[in-house]
This record gives C-alpha cells, sequence and structure tokens, in this order.
C-alpha cells in the first residue's frame, strides 16, 4: 500500500494471454479497458519499454535511485516474423501499381523495415518500379495480425488511397455456373416486383417473445449462445416477425401504403441439429388501388393478397387454398397455401363466408392471410395488415416440374368465340367451383374460362348473388357452328345447375 512514508517501489509491467482474458472477461460478465486491451493483443516487447520509462520519470520527477538489474520472466523471446512482399503479387491482388518509393516509406512508417532483396540478381530487376521488384520486410512487435504477403498489400493498399485503385474484376480461374434454382428465384422476384412489391433484406436476429406470436408450437427455435442485447437473442423460425417490424417500421414513418417481400431464412433446431430453411415472405397494408379520375381508393383486402399468390403460383403449376388458419391469422381471412404433389392438380373448393377451401395436393408450404388484431396490438400496427409466407425448395420444385411439362400449340386460324353467362348462385359458391364444373365437361374448345362482375343487392334473392361468366370457345381444327355453339353453352348451364344449383339471372 502507498504511503506518504512509502520509500522503495517495486515495478512489474506485464502481459496477458488474449486467450485466456478474452474467456474470463466473457465468463464473469466484467468488461474493463484492460480486459479490451488485452483481448485484442497487445505488444508483447512493451512491457519492459514501459517499466524503464516508469522508471525514468519516478527518478526525474521525485529524485528517485534507479537499482540496476531486471527480472525478465519471459518464456522464449519470439523472433520477429520474415515476411516477403513483391509487385507481381500486388499487381494481381489490387489491379494497378503502387511506386517504390510510396510502397517503401509506407511500410518504413509502419515499423516493416522494407529491404529491397531483388537487386543482387540482376541491373534490370532492381531498377524503379520494376514489375519483379520484391522486398523482406520484418513484423513490427505490435503488429501481430500481419501474417501474410496479403496483410502488407492491403496496409500498402489502405494508405495509398484505395480511390487510386480501379473498379475491375478479377480474372476468373474457373467457369462460373449458377445456382440450380437461380432461374426460378428470377422468376419469383421478377414476378413479384410485376405486383408492384419491393424486397427488403432484414437482420435474422429477433426478439424471442415476438418469434414466439407467428412459431407454431412444434417447432424449436435457434437460441444465440452469447447475445448483443435481448431483442436480438433468437435467429428467427419464420419472416414473418421481420415483415411485420419492417412494416410497422414504415407506418410509424408515415408510409401508409406498402408492399413489401423478403426472400431469406428461417432457422430452428431438428433433433437437436441446426436446420434451415429457404422461405420467400410478403406483407401489404394500405390502399391497394390510389383516387383516380375514374376509380376511387380501395383499401388492400385478403382478396387482393389471395389474387397476387394466384397469379404467383403459377410459375410452380398453382397454388391450393386449405381454410384451417395458423395462430397469428385472423379467424375469417386466412388460409394455408398448399401445392400440388408432382405438379398434379385436383381442384375442388368451396368458399363459406371469407375463408377459402381449396383441395389441390397434400403438401401445405405456407399460410397467408390478414394478421390477428391481438398480434397487431403487439407491433402496435393500426391499419389491417396482410402477411404471407411459403418455403422455396417445394416452390422450386413445382416450378421444375411445371416448366418440363410446359407444352406449347400452334395459334388456332379459326375465330375465337365468346359467351357470357349471367350466373345467380348460392352465398358460400367460389368462382373456383364454376370453372371447375364447366373444365369438367371436358369440351376441347373451350379454351378459357373467366369472371367478369359479381354483383349482390337489387333484383338479387337474398342469401345468393350474381357472377357473370364468360367462356371463350375455340377450336384448332375447323370454324364452330352454329349447333356447336347451341350446345356448348347449353351442356354448361345445365352442368351448373345440377351440381352448383346455379341458375341464369334474367333480370
Amino acid at each position: 500500500m502507498w504511503t506518504s512514508a512509502t520509500r522503495n517501489v517495486l515495478l512489474e509491467a506485464a502481459w496477458f494471454d488474449p486467450i485466456p482474458i478474452r474467456r474470463s472477461s466473457k465468463a464473469l460478465g466484467l468488461r474493463t479497458e484492460a480486459s479490451t486491451r488485452f483481448e485484442r493483443g497487445a505488444d508483447t516487447e512493451m512491457a519492459e519499454l514501459a517499466s524503464r520509462r516508469c522508471a525514468a520519470l519516478i527518478r526525474e520527477l521525485a529524485g528517485g535511485e534507479v537499482l540496476a538489474g531486471v527480472v525478465d520472466v519471459y518464456p522464449a523471446r519470439r523472433e520477429p516474423l520474415a515476411l516477403e512482399l513483391s509487385r507481381r503479387e500486388l499487381l494481381r491482388v489490387m489491379g494497378a501499381d503502387v511506386p517504390d518509393r510510396e510502397i517503401e516509406a509506407i511500410l518504413r512508417a509502419l515499423g516493416f523495415a522494407p529491404q529491397r532483396i531483388d537487386q543482387h540478381i540482376d541491373q534490370a530487376r532492381g531498377a524503379a518500379d520494376a514489375t519483379l521488384a520484391r522486398w523482406q520486410c520484418r513484423q513490427p512487435s505490435w503488429r501481430q495480425d500481419v501474417t501474410r504477403e496479403v496483410d502488407l498489400i492491403e496496409e500498402v493498399a489502405r494508405h495509398y488511397g484505395l480511390d487510386k485503385f480501379p473498379p475491375r474484376l478479377h480474372p476468373a480461374k474457373q467457369p462460373a455456373s449458377r445456382l440450380p434454382h437461380a432461374e426460378a428465384e428470377d422468376r419469383l422476384r421478377e414476378r413479384l416486383i410485376g405486383l408492384g412489391y419491393r424486397e427488403i433484406v432484414s437482420i435474422p436476429l429477433v426478439n424471442e417473445a415476438e418469434d414466439a406470436l407467428f412459431r407454431p408450437g412444434d417447432v424449436v427455435p435457434a437460441r444465440v449462445a452469447n447475445p448483443l442485447a435481448e431483442d436480438a437473442s433468437l435467429l428467427r423460425s419464420n419472416g414473418l416477425v421481420s415483415m411485420a417490424h419492417a412494416l410497422a417500421w414504415n407506418l410509424n414513418r408515415g408510409q401508409r401504403d406498402l408492399r413489401l417481400f423478403e426472400i431469406g431464412r428461417a432457422y430452428r433446431l431438428l433433433n437437436d441439429a441446426p436446420d434451415e430453411t429457404r422461405i420467400v415472405t410478403i406483407g401489404a397494408t394500405g390502399l391497394a388501388r390510389q383516387q383516380g379520375v375514374a376509380e376511387s381508393a380501395r383499401e388492400y383486402s385478403f382478396a387482393d393478397l389471395k389474387g397476387d399468390l394466384d397469379q404467383i403460383g403459377d410459375l410452380a403449376g398453382g397454388f391450393g387454398w386449405n381454410g384451417e388458419t395458423l395462430s397469428w391469422q385472423h379467424n375469417a381471412r386466412a388460409g394455408k397455401i398448399l401445392l400440388a404433389n408432382a405438379g398434379l392438380r385436383q381442384l375442388g373448393d368451396a368458399k363459406q363466408g371469407q375463408r377459402w377451401f381449396v383441395t389441390v395436393g397434400n403438401t401445405v408450404v405456407g399460410g397467408a392471410g390478414e394478421l390477428a388484431p391481438r398480434v397487431a396490438d403487439k407491433f402496435k400496427l393500426r391499419q389491417n395488415v396482410f402477411l404471407a409466407e411459403w418455403a422455396l425448395d417445394p416452390f422450386f420444385e413445382g416450378y421444375r416440374l411445371a416448366r418440363e411439362a410446359r407444352k406449347y400449340q400452334t395459334i388456332s386460324r379459326f375465330p375465337a368465340v365468346e359467351r357470357d353467362f349471367s350466373l345467380i348462385l348460392p352465398d358460400g359458391t367460389s368462382f373456383a367451383s364454376v370453372r371447375e364444373a364447366i373444365e369438367g365437361l371436358r369440351i376441347p374448345e373451350v379454351i378459357s374460362v373467366e369472371a367478369v362482375d359479381l354483383f349482390r343487392g337489387r333484383n338479387i334473392p337474398s342469401g345468393k348473388f350474381s357472377l357473370l361468366v364468360r367462356v371463350t370457345f375455340q377450336s384448332q381444327e375447323a370454324t364452330l357452328t352454329e349447333a356447336q355453339l347451341n350446345d356448348f353453352p347449353s351442356r354448361i348451364i345445365s352442368t351448373l345447375q345440377q351440381k352448383l344449383g346455379a341458375a341464369l339471372r334474367t333480370a
């Protein structure tokens, strides 16, 4: 203990191994300036120099006497590491040259003591700025991070100025090849952008409580052993939590009309082993249509989300829908996304209220719907938000199968004929069921079935609605006859009456 009567002082200057210091600091949860310095690698040669400087200051300022002798407990003084820098490697890595005098001035100022070693070979190599120039350098004790030639190149380039090197690509050592699903991902991204969505990239570290709002009960989350913050302690088990945050962030800053998508990954533990799943997540809120001269503004709805997903699903043979809802979804405006096995489609659907029931194959790839009010309140969302997410691997496989099954035919030389059917249908009947019934007749001349208009109200009986369906007929072999154009509509009307209880609208 230091007092006014102290006359003899023993000075100690130590160097500590970075690895044990780092481990102890983390284990104890204790961060100090000393631990920060030593765990990053302090200069091993500085201990003796610091002790001698301290002793000199005591003698100079306090009039003390320095006793001869130093006890140095140094297991083995490490010899400086010999490094070599060549201009050929500098040109290969950086793509541009640096003059000799600049290289030597930079390395000398940093303590590497460069020595030209190609001069004694022949006169041409020893010339200034020669292509075969080489320098022998010595690693200073305070730069333990510099151990390779490329480290010296980095030091030279950084101090010379990275802006002085032209931006150019290095020559490839081997031909580049695209990833197996690169084309499918490009088509998916193009379709999403074409539908008005903008791509985002978010950090996969999320809050555990918020992730649990979207996480199925049987999924084991992947926790971060050394989280930077409490709200970033978990690798997301789904992309919905990140999308909800992105929508909330934009809404809080005045951006009310949003359509976003993200192609990323979800993480979980499967049998105690890490598992990553490629996913795509989309989110939308606000107006689906802006106020125009001839059109009024319209809010984005579940029908808009389903319509967008149907167009996206066409890339992979078509999406199906199941009315089962997930915990984060609104009970009446949501469903699971299905993808047909092996690209086969078996249509059979019905609509009850605003929940969609469609059976297509049996592969559930994701879910879509309006965010439940209790979940929206957690993110302080004050307007309706619609989210969807599905796995990419089965989607990519569906894209491949749909592409292989794609067939082309020549455009018919004969005219097409359209027939409109104004139907009165019971509430709960979907257009998909109408289209399935018409396609089930297997009339080769039917080339398209479209929904044109839907009406409820005056002159429509209670519990029913009016649907205008347009069917297009065209033959590849001959012009359609009057007999055919009378037979086809009558068969369609008869089938719709028998299967769906439809009737032709007369008023």
